[in-house]
């Protein structure tokens, strides 16, 4: 049977970071929280379990993932976010896998609850994540904030495990907005960086690709009031962050 190390990272997870410490303790051997200098109670919470505590200053999602798993002494690696949780269903599936991991890495669906409601639609579930690995085959990658481990190899030796991460996103409207605000930030310097281009027509078209998308080609209205919210703020933050990237081309035309 393998050894597995549950690698998460936190920042003010006060409200998430036990339950998701709770939910791993049947599977993992080791766990390790990098921290981004909370100035909250998740050092204290992590200090009640048996966990490997590291800080470290937040310099990116897919830079701080792959910095937490440098902290892990095992090679196969679970990777989770502080709120999110392994339901029954997927604990006894990683069991399994401990005692034979065939593949290079294991796709696990994820279902979001959002303000109490379990999202089933708007392209929200499964939301398959490659989270279970072994960390000699591949890495994280992506564009901030939104990161994904790739295998070195691709996906043609990758598994897929029954069950469900629980993933507790939004309490409220407002934290969503508040994340859209976040992560419209990042993204749109990301995409700044990475030179790519912010048309005015991407401005207008593309937040309305998206409520389509959302609300009725995945099916978001069959999730009620929550599915509107869900496409109506995800077609907001597609517009914020081609507003944003305009400014900074905007600003960068101003200082040349």
């Amino acid at each position: 049977m393998i050894k597995l190390s549950v690698v998460i990272i936190t920042f003010n997870e006060e409200k998430n970071i036990e339950r998701c410490l709770l939910s791993v303790k049947e599977v993992a051997d080791e766990i390790i929280v990098l921290d981004s200098f909370s100035t909250d109670s998740t050092p204290l919470i992590c200090q009640k379990y048996n966990v490997k505590f590291f800080q470290h200053a937040f310099d990116g999602h897919i830079q701080q993932k792959n910095r937490a798993i440098t902290f892990a002494t095992n090679a196969y690696i679970l990777s989770l976010d502080a709120d999110e949780e392994l339901d029954e269903t997927l604990i006894g599936s990683i069991k399994a896998a401990k005692a034979n991991f065939e593949k290079e890495g294991y796709y696990l669906s994820r279902l979001t609850n959002y303000c109490g409601h379990w999202v089933k639609y708007c392209g929200w579930y499964p939301d398959k994540k490659l989270r279970l690995f072994d960390n000699r085959k591949g890495r994280w990658t992506g564009i901030n904030p939104h990161d994904k481990y790739e295998l070195f190899a691709g996906d043609k030796n990758a598994g897929r495990l029954k069950g469900d991460i629980l993933h507790y996103s939004y309490y409220s409207v407002q934290d969503h907005y508040k994340q859209v605000e976040y992560f419209t930030n990042i993204a749109s310097k990301a995409y700044f960086k990475n030179g790519k281009g912010a048309p005015l027509f991407k401005l207008v078209v593309n937040p309305i690709a998206k409520f389509i998308d959302h609300y009725f080609l995945h099916l978001g209205l069959l999730d009620g009031k929550t599915g509107f919210l869900i496409s109506k703020i995800s077609a907001y933050a597609t517009y914020l962050k081609y507003k944003k990237l305009r400014n900074l081309y905007k600003q960068k035309t101003i200082t040349n």
